[in-house]
This record gives structure tokens, C-alpha cells and sequence, in this order.
């Protein structure tokens, strides 16, 4: 296929799941690898599984820096480029004209029962992705422990990269001395270790301050949605450019919008400067995510070679399956509270598992009509 073609095919797909990927990042990743690994084999799902690995020890959105290294491993460069805005284009355009209706009328439209039914409908793609990737990471019984050392820690609540990486040099350290086998040298990864930003000059550009806020906040960003309410509570409610109240509405829009829930970013900056507000914040919150996966893919195969690496990316590998599931079983306990998304997630799980062929996005829509409809049953 030619890179035009390749782009275009790109630009479709993640475009398609920008639109109706909902659920945070492990429903996102459970999305893609449905349509780059069952569907399209663009790649092995063990490839797959090593990306996901990586895409854990950098900053960012993981699901929007996978949709980058899905479309760098389909056509290069551009395909990431392609890739990333694609997928992350529904999210800001859907969040910028929520952004303005807030403005204009001071509420949002009544989304609460759609989002009831795709809640449960998550819960089941995730665990459906969980079964697939767990199945291709769990290759021994060394991996199995590393596994539920890294659940136990992220249930007891230890930060999840924490517990990622931990999981990771607790694996490279045991293979290593197992093997007894040096081949590569950890300095290989460094590159995106030297990622800084100068204060000096964007500081000194007030124009650019949204910009620049996010910029930094996406550079240094790990895990929810809920700790990027932390960084933003920091940067913007305890300087006084916004109220606590306007910044959770954000964080909740973030989370009930398709997509990245960093779309947030569109949001607050339309409250804070307007239609460019709302375009430095994006750009800010994202670019970073582009750049590191720039430096970051190449540096996966080489990765896959080295026996020492090797043995911290199927750690790495098992520990991120292992915080999937943490995130499934809190979601599970927060979501089935009521009887309508007990009915939802069943329906769901019949469709999942017993119809594989049929794509996730069409569970995510029967999700969110089925909680639309019985709410009236309540």
C-alpha cells in the first residue's frame, strides 16, 4: 500500500475511535488493539503488547501516544503525526463546542443517562482486552508473581508508574541474574530522559502563557485524569486564574467526552482566553506526547533484542495487564451500583465474547442507548 493510501487508512481509523472511544485508557487501548491487531494485523499483538509496555514509562496520554506508535509503525513519521491528530481531533472539536455552550448558557446539555450505559459497556472491552494481552504477556511463572506484586501494590494504592517501573527493573534484575547475560546497556533509552523545556524565554511571553502552562503539565504528567486534576489544581486554582469548582466541570467533561480525557485542556483554555485559549492549551497539553513517542519508537526494537531489556519489557509488559485490571475492578465497584448497568454489562459481555467478530464501538453504542432507555425503568 502506498504512504498515501497508508495516511489515509490512518487518518480513518483513528478518527473512528476518537469518536467513540470512551472509558479512559485501557478502553481506548482495547479499541485500538481490536482494529490494528484482530482486524487489520498491522502488527503482532506481541509487538503490540511491547508498545503498550513503553508507552507506560513516558509522560503523557498512554491511549493518544499509542494511536502515535500505531500509526509510526504504519507509516512512519507522518502516519504518527496523522495518527495522533486523528485521533484526538473529535475530542477537542466535541469539548471546544461544550466549552462554548458553557459559556454562552452556563450548563451543559443532559449527557448523564448516555454515559450510564457506556460506563458498564467499558467495563466489559476492557476486561475482553485484559484477557487477549494477558494471555500473550503472561509467558512464565516469574512473570505471573511480578504480575500480582504490581496489582497488589496498585489495589493497596501505590502510584501507578511507580509500581510500573518497579515491576520492570524487580523483572530485568531477576532475568538478568538468571541468564547472567549483559548484552545491551540501558543508556539506549536516555534520549527521552533529556526532554527539558526553557522557562526563561516562554515565561517572558505572555501571550503564551495557556501555552506554556500545558506545555508543561503535559511534560510531566503520569497516570488519570484525576492527577491531571492535581498538576491543574496547582497550576491554575492556587495561582487564582481558576476556580475549583469551573476546574472540576472540566475534569468531568474530559471524562464524559470521547477520547483522551487531556481534551480537558480545550476546555479550561476557552474559559481562560477564548477560541485561542482553548487551541494553546491543546497544543500545549499534547505536543509533548508527539515528541517523546518520536524519540521513544525507534528505541523499541532494540529493546526487543537486548536479552537484558528483553527481560524488563515482558515485566513491564505484565505489570501494565496487572494495573488494567486494578483500573477494571475499581471502575467495576464505582459502575455496577444499580441494577440498569448490571443489565448492560451482561448484554455487553454477550456481545464481546460471544460475537468477536463484532466491533467494540457498536457495544459502546448499544451501551449508551440501552442507559439512555432504562432510565425510565428506574
Amino acid at each position: 500500500m502506498s504512504t498515501k493510501n497508508s495516511l489515509k487508512e490512518l487518518s480513518l481509523v483513528f478518527l473512528k475511535l476518537g469518536f467513540f472511544a470512551f472509558g479512559g485508557p485501557a478502553a481506548h487501548i482495547a479499541m485500538m488493539e481490536d482494529e490494528v491487531v484482530t482486524k487489520r494485523k498491522w502488527m503482532t499483538r506481541q509487538h503490540f503488547l511491547d508498545l503498550v509496555g513503553a508507552t507506560n514509562l513516558i509522560p503523557g496520554p498512554n491511549s493518544t501516544e499509542m494511536t502515535m506508535h500505531c500509526g509510526h509503525e504504519r507509516a512512519g513519521v507522518k502516519g504518527l503525526f496523522v495518527a495522533g491528530f486523528s485521533f484526538v481531533f473529535p475530542a477537542v472539536i466535541i469539548t471546544l463546542i461544550l466549552a462554548w455552550l458553557y459559556t454562552q448558557y452556563g450548563e451543559l446539555p443532559e449527557i448523564k443517562p448516555f454515559v450510564a450505559g457506556i460506563q458498564p459497556a467499558v467495563l466489559v472491552i476492557i476486561a475482553s482486552a485484559i484477557f487477549k494481552l494477558g494471555k500473550k504477556a503472561l509467558k512464565n511463572w516469574e512473570l505471573a508473581i511480578i504480575g500480582l506484586l504490581v496489582l497488589a501494590a496498585s489495589l493497596y494504592g501505590v502510584n501507578e508508574i511507580f509500581a510500573l517501573l518497579a515491576g520492570g527493573l524487580l523483572g530485568m534484575l531477576y532475568f538478568f541474574l538468571k541468564s547472567k547475560v549483559i548484552n545491551t546497556s540501558v543508556n539506549n533509552i536516555s534520549p527521552f530522559l533529556l526532554f527539558l523545556f526553557s522557562t526563561e524565554v516562554a515565561t517572558k511571553l505572555t501571550s503564551l502563557n495557556i501555552f506554556w502552562t500545558f506545555l508543561k503539565v503535559g511534560s510531566i504528567l503520569y497516570g488519570s485524569g484525576y492527577v491531571l486534576f492535581a498538576y491543574l489544581d496547582a497550576e491554575l486554582v492556587t495561582t487564582g486564574l481558576l476556580s475549583r469548582p469551573a476546574l472540576i466541570e472540566a475534569i468531568g467533561i474530559g471524562q464524559f467526552t470521547p477520547g483522551p480525557v487531556l481534551s480537558t485542556a480545550t476546555f479550561i483554555g476557552y474559559q481562560l482566553g477564548g477560541f485561542w485559549g482553548a487551541i494553546g492549551a491543546t497544543l500545549g497539553i499534547f505536543l509533548p506526547s508527539f515528541l517523546f513517542v518520536w524519540i521513544l519508537n525507534p528505541l523499541v526494537p532494540i529493546m526487543q533484542k537486548s536479552k537484558l531489556l528483553r527481560g524488563f519489557l515482558d515485566s513491564v509488559n505484565i505489570a501494565a495487564v496487572a494495573v488494567m485490571i486494578s483500573v477494571l475492578l475499581t471502575m467495576a465497584r464505582e459502575t455496577l451500583v444499580a441494577w440498569p448497568a448490571v443489565i448492560i454489562a451482561i448484554i455487553s459481555a454477550i456481545l464481546v465474547f460471544g460475537f468477536k467478530k463484532l466491533s467494540v464501538i457498536w457495544v459502546v453504542i448499544a451501551g449508551a442507548i440501552l442507559g439512555y432507555l432504562l432510565q425510565f425503568l428506574i
